[in-house]
């Protein structure tokens, strides 16, 4: 199936999705990596204020470009979504409904997916130039100390997608 879809009606979305479903996905994401995803689950564990509300986020793994001259991000193709495995079921399961990124998720996640309703979509690896024309804001939020891989608010229109991993059991990575 081809899905046209915001991110405020992921949650309710999620369990029609299907691993293969191809989605064009408007909203607002947030970037995230180790680094970040690191510090996240240091706040949730200290009952710390987050940098942003999980509950129906969705966090993209990528580590941007800096931005060329008029436009709002550079380069943002996905970044391997296995480093961040260890962080995904704290986080999945305080609130977060939508991962993107690209690669397979080890079964701690996949179990945290299907408890939360929630989605692991994959993004064009090598596509970052292209997928940069779907970003059309992007502020940073949180940990400016880290660079590319700071916490910044993107919102997107668009941005091509695929189920990788559904809430229904749906994994591009099994046989």
């Amino acid at each position: 199936m081809e899905y046209k879809l915001n991110i405020s009606s992921l949650r309710e979305m999620s369990p029609k999705l299907k691993a293969g479903d191809r989605v064009l996905l408007s909203g607002t994401v947030y970037t995230s990596r180790d680094a970040a995803h690191k510090r996240i689950a240091a706040s949730i564990d200290k009952g710390e204020n987050l940098p942003y509300d999980l509950k129906d986020a969705v966090i993209y793994y990528v580590g941007p470009t800096p931005a060329p001259e008029n436009l709002p991000i550079g380069s943002c193709g996905p970044t391997t979504s296995s480093r961040m495995d260890v962080f995904s079921p704290l986080l999945l399961d305080n609130g977060l409904v939508a991962m993107i990124g690209k690669g397979p998720r080890n079964e701690d996640v996949c179990q945290a997916i299907e408890r939360n309703n929630a989605v692991y979509f994959c993004a064009v690896g090598g596509a970052g130039a292209l997928l940069a024309k779907s970003v059309k804001k992007c502020e940073v939020i949180a940990y400016e100390d880290l660079g590319c891989e700071s916490v910044k608010k993107m919102e997107i229109e668009n941005l091509p997608v695929i189920v990788a991993i559904d809430c229904n059991g749906g994994n591009l990575f099994k046989n």
